[in-house]
């Protein structure tokens, strides 16, 4: 059955997709929202390390004021394991509250599910899509019930994981895969963020609020571990991870210090580990015949720096910002689309470019590689200017 419509219908209620349609309703755009998995799926567990330019286009939505459990970043210390070379970033130094945000993924979902509902943003859950038929006037989404439904633009917002996903464009395999928990460090994070790089890949040391607290402690020592908690993101070799993610609690953390180094003290608690295979896949935009997919849907990076998520989300909020200046006729048209397109294209292939760039040049054991990545983190460290181009565009994205 045909339920022919005039607004535009967005794939996915996830952050990405929901910030693109609370983004669209401020631009006075009727948004449509199709979410494969049901509103009281199980929520993710996940760690999301926000970036400044993120926290400003949540606070323009009226969501971040709403969220709780989030731990600024206001330091980040990246060194490389064996050799030479310290960098240090601070948010004071750039003017800004904080270099970026850590909060758990379920936290902005459930927060952003709200928004939508009190916005009376209409989001279909439990409807998958089968299939995405592109049009020159208009697109149709078949959805796994039978159902088509047309719209002027089709966003895709799904991460990448429907059935409608295509073949990337470029697709890079790194070999690598990340094994992600929460750890507690002996010594409090006072807020700073660590990169540590490694011939395996880099390990990450995110600053958590924190939940995890050994049974039966005081409230006390409850408030002290959410001061030395900390996400974990070690990357390692595909044939590595599996063997590393199932080490009982005392060697795994044993293997960490080792792996780490002893900058946060010793390593005293690992909650239960998960692993993520990495790589580098474009699929592009998509921005032609009323389609067009945004975030993962589009590009997949590796997590160094952090660039993925953010990147997501500035593809939503410029989608909708093109959208909200343009015609209602025109919506979704060639000349729109081409010019998103256009406009995206420095922020992504700038952000991919930059995590491809630290994941090739860091994951190895060459001997000259490792004395110019030295140099190259005390030139970081010694000039205030290239600090600042870099962490503005780690805030910002390419464009800074």
């Amino acid at each position: 059955m045909d339920e022919g419509l005039n607004d535009i219908l967005i794939v996915g209620a996830g952050p990405v997709g929901a910030v693109c349609a609370l983004a669209l309703q401020q631009q006075g755009v009727v948004a449509r929202v199709l979410e494969a998995q049901g509103a009281d799926v199980r929520a993710d567990t996940r760690t999301l390390a926000l970036s400044h330019g993120a926290r400003q286009i949540l606070d323009r939505l009226g969501v971040w004021a709403r969220l709780d459990g989030v731990t600024p970043i206001t330091r980040i210390h990246i060194s490389q394991r064996g050799a030479l070379g310290v960098a240090r970033l601070s948010a004071d130094e750039l003017g800004v509250p904080a270099l970026g945000y850590v909060l758990p993924y379920a936290v902005l979902t459930a927060v952003l599910q709200q928004a939508l509902a009190e916005s009376c943003i209409d989001v279909e859950y439990g409807a998958a899509v089968a299939r995405i038929e592109p049009g020159v006037a208009c697109a149709t989404v078949h959805t796994a019930g039978g159902r088509a439904l047309t719209a002027p633009l089709v966003v895709v917002a799904d991460g990448g994981r429907g059935d409608t996903a295509p073949v990337p464009r470029f697709e890079r395999d790194y070999d690598q895969t990340a094994v992600v928990c929460e750890v507690q460090t002996e010594l409090p994070h006072a807020n700073q963020a660590f990169e540590r790089f490694t011939p395996e890949g880099p390990a990450a040391l995110l600053p958590k609020g924190g939940r995890y607290a050994p049974q039966g402690d005081s409230d006390f020592l409850r408030a002290e571990a959410r001061e030395r908690s900390y996400a974990l993101v070690w990357t390692a070799r595909n044939v590595d991870a599996q063997r590393i993610a199932a080490l009982p609690d005392d060697a795994f953390l044993a293997a960490l210090y080792r792996h780490f180094g002893g900058r946060q003290g010793l390593f005293l608690h690992a909650g239960p580990r998960k692993t993520f295979p990495l790589k580098l896949a474009w699929t592009g935009s998509e921005a032609a015949a009323r389609v067009v997919r945004i975030g993962n849907a589009a590009q997949t990076l590796h997590p160094v720096a952090g660039q993925g998520f953010n990147i997501g989300l500035r593809d939503a909020w410029e989608l909708a910002s093109l959208c909200g200046d343009t015609l209602a006729d025109e919506i979704g048209d060639t000349a729109m689309l081409a010019a998103y397109a256009r406009g995206r294209r420095l922020d992504v292939l700038g952000g991919a470019g930059f995590t491809d760039f630290l994941v090739r040049v860091f994951s190895n054991d060459s001997a000259p590689l490792r004395q110019a990545r030295g140099l190259g983190l005390l030139a970081l460290e010694a000039l205030p200017p290239l600090k600042a181009f870099v962490a503005r565009r780690m805030m910002f994205g390419a464009r800074g």
